[in-house]
């Protein structure tokens, strides 16, 4: 099975748009491919978004928009699992981009969370990303979402090597 991780930075408190992608595709039990993109999310940035993920207004000058990105970012998210950590919202975030610019893409898609996939694997302790990453001796540059993304897929990796089946993590997101 092929698994999408992927992570978004916003770039305000209402998270309906992306400032940045990374996305760390999973084949066979490794990191197989990458990708990354700054977002120009045509919306003011809060002073806290920018504080957590060092993006703002003059990073993103010249980056694509979600319209402009979605071409080259959708066969990837359409090649696999969707895999976050805490799905919720970064499926959430694409959900809402989605339906900001009028894309029609799935009515529902195939996800995966590590946070939750982690409760059941490891009960006990702390599945904040960072924790997690510490847990593993797993490189983060926390609210980066190359990083992000790259931790997430090896927390995926980790879990597989130890035996866990994600099949029986997946579940469908609406996207409508």
């Amino acid at each position: 099975m092929r698994y999408i991780a992927f992570d978004v930075e916003t770039p305000n408190r209402y998270n309906n748009r992306m400032s940045a992608i990374g996305i760390a595709v999973v084949e066979d039990g490794r990191i197989a491919d990458t990708f990354y993109s700054l977002v120009d999310p045509e919306q003011p940035f809060d002073w806290f978004n920018t504080q957590l993920t060092g993006i703002d207004s003059e990073a993103v000058l010249g980056a694509p928009t979600f319209w402009e990105l979605w071409p080259r970012i959708e066969p990837i998210l359409s090649s696999g699992v969707l895999v976050a950590h805490n799905a919720p919202f970064d499926l959430g975030v694409l959900k809402k981009c989605l339906r900001g610019y009028g894309i029609e893409w799935r009515t529902e898609v195939p996800g995966l969370c590590t946070v939750r996939m982690g409760r059941r694997l490891l009960p006990g302790i702390s599945h904040r990303l960072g924790d997690m990453c510490e847990y593993y001796g797993i490189d983060l540059n926390h609210h980066r979402a190359d990083s992000d993304s790259l931790a997430c897929a090896a927390i995926l990796i980790r879990y597989m090597e130890a035996g866990a089946d994600p099949g029986r993590y997946v579940r469908y997101y609406t996207m409508e």
